[in-house]
């Protein structure tokens, strides 16, 4: 195979993932947008918070649905912190960190957040 063929070939993979990429991102995105009620829900009961690390976590013990909807959104915030990582030259912990501090930094009154030490705390 030629070089120029292989470029061409390089080329047209590469645009092929960042588009697919950018599809799944839009409906990571979509996911997260209709399950943030549920999530604020469950804020509010104070029986999730947000962890340090730029994650959910139970703050007791949870139903079976509510297990799944803190799991479907870490999984999709884990996408999304890849993505990000991916396209600042960090890694997903560095943006997930970034991340926690952000949310703790704008977080409604009353919400359990989770400091550096790993303390839980109301604001």
């Amino acid at each position: 195979m030629s070089y120029s063929r292989l470029t061409l070939l390089l080329t047209l993979l590469l645009a092929t993932s960042l588009s697919a990429l950018a599809a799944n991102l839009g409906q990571v995105k979509a996911a997260m947008q209709a399950r943030q009620p549920a999530i604020e829900a469950l804020w509010a009961e104070g029986s999730i918070g947000e962890n340090n690390q730029g994650f959910l976590e139970a703050r007791g013990t949870l139903s079976a649905a509510a297990q799944q909807l803190m799991q479907a959104e870490n999984t999709d915030r884990r996408v999304v912190y890849q993505a990000i990582a991916r396209s600042t030259q960090s890694t997903p912990q560095q943006v997930a960190v970034q991340r926690a501090l952000q949310i703790s930094q704008r977080a409604a009154k009353g919400l359990w957040l989770q400091d550096a030490q790993g303390q839980w705390y109301r604001k």
